[in-house]
């Protein structure tokens, strides 16, 4: 940038060089020419509330009734909406100042912050303010979903009863890792089993309400799935249910189990060495503090975390029968393979009903 020499009409002023860009024109006069704005995308949409558009291109259309020649577009409109980029003219500005009529000017719409925009909004078009207010949630639960998805990256202990009928009675403790990827956010599930560590992965989908993780193991047939409550940073527990089928014992059974997720400080080495059966009894907050969490009141963890586990007295654990579904499928086994029942012709019918006439 050129500073503008001693000669020059216009006074030297303290710039903010976020908001303008400047040139010098042939006069060697400073001119501003572009204009970048903030929370543009939240603006126009509060705009298009207020003016009753529904589309771009009648939120277009309002600009041009208020100059037929104006910079705004109905292409980079798209793109404004979506935050993707924001006008760089100041032109657009000017029009948004005289479309709105607010009483302020095109530089205060671009600069103000979206509290201050819904303010003039309410006082000059009589708007209702939570009204107005819902027109922001698309972006800004978008910005909580981002992150709601960043607080979850870590690595964590996971504690469910185990499904195998060899270790009944017992918990299991896994290993959760969740890591930001290009496609989103990544999951690793890992146990030490006594045959063996197995591990899946899968993604993570952080809804509204809930987490989902499809977990599946590479090259084998383990393929867990679990549904967790979502927590607000900082995500120090997730709490849930894991669905999948037993691994160790002579039949698969589905199988599913409440499960307690927790966050540990740092990855641990011991969650990948020591075995995943819990001994009878355990302590799950000494187990906690093996692995680097610091626990304050071991006595209230492990009580309040086994009150969980277990649940209304059910033991935590729901697993379908062997027995029964073997029970079920050979009854209904016997109904297809018996022959096919002899078809009643309508004569049989009719003596049929008359001998129960009398």
């Amino acid at each position: 940038m050129v500073a503008p020499s001693r000669g020059s009409r216009c006074a030297w002023k303290c710039l903010d060089f976020s908001v303008f860009s400047w040139k010098i024109d042939a006069g060697n006069q400073l001119s501003r020419v572009a204009v970048s704005g903030r929370e543009i995308d939240q603006k126009l949409r509060l705009t298009a509330a207020v003016l009753g558009a529904v589309t771009r291109k009648d939120l277009a259309a309002a600009f041009r009734r208020i100059n037929p020649k104006t910079p705004f577009d109905v292409e980079r409109a798209h793109k404004w909406l979506q935050g993707r980029s924001r006008p760089r003219e100041r032109q657009v500005y000017d029009d948004w100042a005289k479309l709105l009529d607010l009483g302020r000017s095109g530089q205060w719409i671009a600069e103000c912050d979206i509290d201050a925009f819904v303010d003039a909004l309410c006082t000059s078009h009589g708007c209702d303010r939570e009204t107005l207010r819902g027109h922001l949630a698309p972006a800004a639960a978008g910005a909580a979903t981002r992150e709601r998805k960043a607080a979850l990256g870590g690595t964590y202990a996971c504690y469910s009863h185990a499904w195998s009928p060899y270790f009944r009675g017992r918990l299991i403790r896994g290993e959760l890792s969740i890591t930001p990827t290009a496609q989103g956010l990544a999951a690793t599930y890992a146990e030490v089993l006594p045959t063996g560590r197995v591990m899946l992965e899968g993604l993570v989908n952080v809804g509204n309400r809930v987490v989902t993780i499809d977990a599946r193991e590479r090259g084998g047939g383990a393929h867990f799935l679990f549904c967790l409550f979502l927590s607000r940073p900082p995500a120090s527990l997730l709490t849930g249910l894991m669905c999948g089928a037993t691994i160790i014992g002579p039949n698969a059974q589905p199988s599913v189990t409440r499960i307690a997720v927790v966050r540990l400080p740092e990855p641990s080495a011991r969650l990948r060495q020591a075995e995943a059966y819990l001994p009878p009894d355990p302590s799950v907050a000494h187990d906690l503090a093996t692995l680097g969490l610091r626990i304050a009141e071991p006595a209230v963890v492990d009580r309040q975390l086994m009150a969980f586990l277990t649940g209304d007295g059910k033991g935590g654990l729901d697993q379908l029968s062997v027995a029964s579904h073997r029970a079920l499928v050979e009854l209904f086994d016997r109904s297809w393979l018996a022959p096919p029942a002899t078809p009643i012709v309508l004569a049989d019918r009719r003596e049929l009903r008359r001998r129960k006439a009398r």
